[in-house]
């Protein structure tokens, strides 16, 4: 639910009462994945989309059931053959939907859609199968351990939902997790489903060129909190950058060795500049980065390797490097190059082969380590 956060959270100031649908799990090719959420309030308004049409019709009635009887529902919708208008996934794919009615003022729900809305760090974790008792029980855990809501007096159960909701947070990941009824981290009676809410992740581009620009805008397009960098005012300039969250006019390497970056980073050196790249490429590929990619011709690939190498970088740090940057789509224009970009950290980050669809026999929807979506996980499997 905390992907239609920003509506949801008018409807909380609005006093409206709503009953939210909420994919907690996927298998095959699903059209949207866990997370996807579709709500619909008492007047009979509906936001969002959990399959990006085939069952939003049955979806919207379950909604509307819960609001009337005020309970929560797991519902499994999948491929069905037999009946040209049976309500099912064209595709061929499974999800699960819960469906949650929410009251105006119930407060784990809008401290959760609150936090989501403002971009802080809360992980919302719900009872998506267990115990009737327990069916749609929430906790909102934040960062630093604290959280609300309650799951009916059970507070060893309590206890290890924090901290499995808390392991997810730490990564940014929304997923499932089993534990046992008595609080301990054995699958079995209890499943939850923990979404989490982080500020976006950062795109750091290097270089206040043409292409930079155009990168700014397909980084704000993915979601990319996104930062300009260049040692050169007149060229880091708002007037050229007007998307740019942040523009810097610093030394690359000096700024990299002073900001905060994670594991969801993404740095984008467009510089090609030998006395700009070897300084900050060092420190570059020594963080723990999500995407390090450097922009130049082969031979400026090989020269840069080269420099790398006598400045003491291992075959490992060297082997992080995307250069030169972008997948091979024939690119000419900065526009076209900003796509080729993004196309590979969109690969880099969901596993993604880069090779079309189109012949291929490997999933469509798949995670970084090479799975399926929707398959349940632990927080150390994440």
């Amino acid at each position: 639910m905390l992907d239609i956060a920003d509506t949801l959270s008018r409807w909380f100031e609005e006093g409206r009462d709503f009953a939210v649908a909420t994919v907690v799990a996927v298998g095959g090719s699903a059209p949207r994945g866990p997370g996807a959420a579709l709500a619909v309030d008492s007047d009979g308004t509906v936001i969002g989309s959990v399959s990006g049409g085939c069952v939003e019709g049955a979806v919207y009635e379950l909604c509307v059931q819960a609001l009337q009887d005020g309970r929560t529902a797991r519902e499994r919708f999948g491929y069905s053959d037999e009946d040209a208008f049976a309500v099912g996934l064209t595709c061929g794919g499974v999800i699960d939907v819960l469906v949650t009615p929410v009251r105006s003022a119930a407060p784990v729900f809008r401290a959760a859609v609150s936090a989501a809305d403002r971009g802080a760090s809360a992980a919302l974790a719900r009872v998506a199968r267990g115990p009737g008792e327990l069916l749609g029980r929430a906790l909102l855990v934040h960062a630093d351990g604290s959280y609300e809501g309650g799951l009916g007096g059970h507070p060893e159960l309590e206890r290890t939902v924090v901290a499995e909701a808390r392991a997810l947070l730490d990564t940014g990941r929304t997923g499932t997790v089993e534990i046992a009824e008595d609080g301990s981290r054995c699958p079995g009676g209890v499943t939850l489903f923990v979404e989490t809410s982080v500020p976006p992740p950062r795109m750091i581009v290097f270089g206040a060129v043409d292409f930079a620009t155009a990168l700014v805008r397909a980084g704000k397009f993915l979601g990319y909190h996104v930062t300009v960098c260049d040692a050169r005012p007149v060229f880091a300039t708002r007037a050229r950058f007007p998307e740019a969250d942040d523009l810097v006019v610093d030394w690359p390497h000096r700024y990299l060795r002073g900001t905060a970056t994670d594991g969801r980073t993404v740095l984008c050196v467009l510089t090609h500049d030998a006395k700009f790249d070897i300084p900050l490429l060092e420190t570059a590929l020594r963080l723990p980065a999500a995407y390090v990619g450097a922009m130049g011709s082969r031979r400026t690939h090989d020269d840069r390797d080269r420099r790398l190498r006598e400045a003491g970088l291992t075959e490992g740090e060297l082997a992080r490097l995307r250069s030169p940057i972008g997948l091979d789509l024939g690119a000419r224009t900065p526009e076209e190059a900003a796509l080729s970009i993004a196309a590979e950290i969109v690969a880099s980050r969901r596993g993604g082969s880069g090779v079309p669809l189109t012949g291929s026999g490997a999933p469509i929807h798949h995670d970084a380590d090479g799975r399926q979506e929707g398959g349940s996980r632990s927080p150390a499997a994440a």
